[in-house]
């Protein structure tokens, strides 16, 4: 198993590049946001993840651990295998894919090659109570030196907190907002006002939106 390619970028293309670690060439495929950060030349450290299939053996490399374990928790889902997986994490970010799960929000994972609506609301499903944690032996300064998010869970809030914030976000989904921008007020409010009830909490998140509109 090859957990961590450190060498020089030989290759850089739409879904892969080629990392020459003393010499020899690794083919590894990554999402478009990974590729971004690295310069044919330099050098770089990827995570990687191997799948060893039938009739072949692909190594996948992640800018950071979060990444990886969204890969992993993806690819566990029905239906998202590691190139749909790599289209996802190319048109979002782990933040972003925490945001989107927690909101229950469909449409941005349908902005991924290959993911349509059905499997969209799969994925966001079956993932709706998951957690998505970066291993504890991690060292986040290894991979690409770039810093990486700590997660609480995917919903992105304390779990004793998720009722409370379903139930205000369903009212204001039931107002009219968008879901994904009312998860993103709710997100603030709660933040800043912890102890408040459901009711304080949807008279703040409607203030906010009523701010927003000026």
């Amino acid at each position: 198993m090859i957990a961590k390619l450190r060498g020089i970028i030989d290759t850089i293309a739409d879904d892969f590049c080629i990392i020459d670690v003393n010499g020899v060439g690794y083919l590894v495929a990554a999402s478009s946001k990974t590729l971004s950060k690295l310069s044919i030349g330099s050098e770089a450290t990827l995570l990687t993840e191997m799948v060893v299939r039938e009739d072949s053996l692909s190594l996948f490399g992640f800018a950071d651990a979060w990444e990886k374990e969204w890969f992993n928790t993806l690819t566990k889902v029905q239906g998202v295998g590691a190139k749909v997986c790599l289209s996802i994490l190319s048109v979002l970010t782990p933040t972003q894919l925490a945001q989107a799960i927690g909101a229950q929000d469909k449409t941005s994972f349908c902005r991924a090659s290959g993911v349509g609506p059905k499997l969209a609301a799969r994925i966001v499903t079956e993932l709706k109570d998951k957690i998505v944690t970066i291993p504890v032996n991690s060292n986040k300064t290894d991979v690409l030196d770039e810093t990486t998010e700590m997660p609480k869970n995917v919903s992105g809030t304390d779990v004793a907190d998720y009722t409370k914030s379903e139930d205000v976000l369903s009212a204001l989904v039931n107002l009219g907002y968008q879901r994904l921008e009312a998860y993103r007020v709710v997100s603030k409010v709660m933040a800043e006002n912890a102890d408040a009830n459901v009711p304080t909490l949807i008279r703040l998140a409607l203030k906010e939106f009523a701010n927003k509109e000026f």
